[in-house]
């Protein structure tokens, strides 16, 4: 058996600034690699988790000329947490600004978790604009995948966890925990909004992992991330991501003209393998990797090698 693929060297951006939205929000991106080598744009997940240095490194920086960005309200994007204008669509819409600020005709979208989600919706709006597509962690915002995460499903497999995310909530709220979590993530208790933005981030946290890993679970522990990532990832999921129930699985036919790779851990508990394989079966252009002892993150050896062999691949390196 080969070698499992790790990541590419430490590298810094070329480039950087801030991309005004003309809505309110200023979305901060860097360029990265080699300036007019192969298109890419990194789509990172949450939403709310904006993105690190170390998803430049899911790249060859030789062949690429990537954009990574901090999706609206987090990371370096500014009002910080904001949930004003912050939409899916709002955001489908800034990926399409930032190609055009970059002068791209098309480009490789690469995203995960909920990267994976948005990857999906600019694609079916623009695949004109994709020339290839890697998504990990796939995940379709329908209410049956948001309840297993949220009301009952990985509830059984970390009984302990779910006591500590259960926690902020009183009894009486808790038939609708994402409705209740947004009562107080957007009340005028800054006491109570931490307590329960840290519950919520650290839920997530601590679940994406097959084997407890604190290098990947501790940010979600910190108090600035925690805030921007529960707020907007609840205010996301509390609307369905303004999406149409089972809409991003329905249009997948408008992936039909894009090369691409799915790549998703069996022990996945945020996002149930069955969604991935729906995906497969709806876009069978798509490579297909089902992942045997990984979970959700895409730092998990298994799942971190099929994703660098997408990226060398669709940059010609075999």
């Amino acid at each position: 058996m080969s070698e499992l693929r790790k990541y590419y060297p430490e590298i810094e951006p070329f480039e950087t600034g801030f991309l005004d939205t003309g809505d309110g929000h200023r979305i901060y991106w860097e360029r990265a690699g080699t300036k007019g080598a192969k298109p890419a744009v990194f789509l990172h997940g949450g939403p709310g988790g904006g993105f690190s240095g170390v998803h430049r490194r899911l790249f060859d920086p030789a062949l690429y000329d990537m954009i990574l960005f901090d999706q609206r309200g987090c990371g370096r994007s500014t009002p910080f947490a904001s949930l004003e204008n912050n939409t899916t669509w709002h955001l489908v819409a800034d990926i399409e600004r930032l190609r055009e600020m970059a002068g791209f005709e098309q480009w490789l979208v690469f995203g995960g978790s909920w990267g994976s989600t948005l990857a999906l919706a600019y694609a079916e709006t623009h695949p004109e604009r994709v020339s290839q597509l890697v998504v990990r962690g796939i995940y379709t915002l329908t209410r049956a995948e948001l309840d297993w995460y949220y009301q009952f499903g990985v509830s059984e497999m970390f009984p302990d966890k779910w006591e500590r995310f259960l926690a902020p909530i009183p009894e009486s709220g808790r038939g609708d925990l994402m409705a209740a979590y947004r009562t107080l993530l957007v009340g005028d208790d800054p006491i109570r909004q931490m307590a329960a933005a840290k519950a919520w981030s650290a839920w997530e946290g601590e679940t994406i992992t097959l084997l407890p890993e604190p290098s990947t679970s501790d940010k979600f522990h910190e108090d600035q991330f925690a805030l921007a990532f529960a707020r907007i990832e609840n205010h996301f999921f509390v609307h369905g991501g303004w999406l149409e129930e089972g809409q991003l699985l329905r249009d997948a036919g408008r992936l039909s003209g894009i090369d691409g790779v799915i790549v998703h851990g069996r022990y996945d508990m945020p996002c149930p393998a069955r969604i991935a394989w729906e995906l497969h079966k709806a876009w069978p252009r798509a490579e297909f990797h089902l992942i045997e002892g990984a979970g959700h993150a895409f730092s998990e050896p298994g799942i971190l090698d099929q994703l660098i062999r997408a990226t060398d691949r669709f940059a010609g390196k075999t």
